[in-house]
């Protein structure tokens, strides 16, 4: 039988690990730095979202006009705060379910990529000593538009060298399973994605995606 994928794309923040308290606790930062309320439920609509709409999101509820200078400045202070504890990870953040699945599909001769809207995807992934394993990343650092722009999963597609239909986009986001869908794909849904009634396959957890690649 012939297979059906020929490459898996992985977001990477809520697929292959989790920095949300990561986030949560730099973007609190800032925040509280501004005299800005913020909190989990807030924060859980910036996964999936570039650092300057996540910025943006959190302004909606400040009063007070800044700058685009202004807001480039609490974008580059967040980041650098998250960087730092960014620090604190390493291969023990990688959960084994997670490296033992990668590893079957590679050795089931599938191509990967990493599609992430976060610029600090590389230094992710050097933590989680996976920086080498994936076939092509592309980051935020790589595109124009975030997600639910396609244009990660396009550029991930033609660095695979793979035609849409070639690819299962694994996404844990709204977000990222609008912008794989756009472009072209069919997304495996995980965490609160698996929810989404456009996900092609709803996976419990991540070796699940064993059952659809074999």
């Amino acid at each position: 039988m012939e297979r059906k994928y020929k490459g898996i794309i992985f977001d990477l923040d809520g697929v292959i690990c989790h920095t949300d308290r990561y986030h949560y606790m730099a973007w609190k930062n800032m925040a509280d730095g501004l005299g800005i309320y913020f909190d989990e439920e807030i924060n859980n609509r910036l996964r999936g979202v570039s650092r300057m709409e996540s910025l943006e999101i959190i302004l909606e509820r400040s009063d007070k006009k800044y700058s685009n200078k202004e807001k480039e400045e609490f974008a580059n202070k967040k980041n650098e705060l998250y960087k730092e504890l960014l620090n604190e990870m390493s291969e023990k953040d990688l959960d084994k379910k997670v490296k033992d699945t990668l590893d079957i599909l590679k050795q089931r001769g599938y191509k990967t990529a990493i599609a992430s809207s976060s610029k600090n995807a590389k230094l992710i992934l050097s933590k989680l000593n996976l920086i080498d394993f994936f076939d092509i990343i592309v980051d935020g650092n790589d595109i124009k538009y975030s997600k639910p722009d396609k244009e990660v999963f396009e550029k991930a597609g033609i660095g695979l060298k793979l035609l849409p239909n070639e690819c299962l986009v694994v996404e844990d986001a709204a977000s990222g399973v609008e912008g794989a869908i756009r472009a072209g794909m069919q997304v495996a849904g995980i965490g609160d994605a698996k929810k989404l009634g456009d996900v092609s396959y709803s996976l419990e957890s991540f070796e699940d995606l064993q059952k659809y690649c074999i």
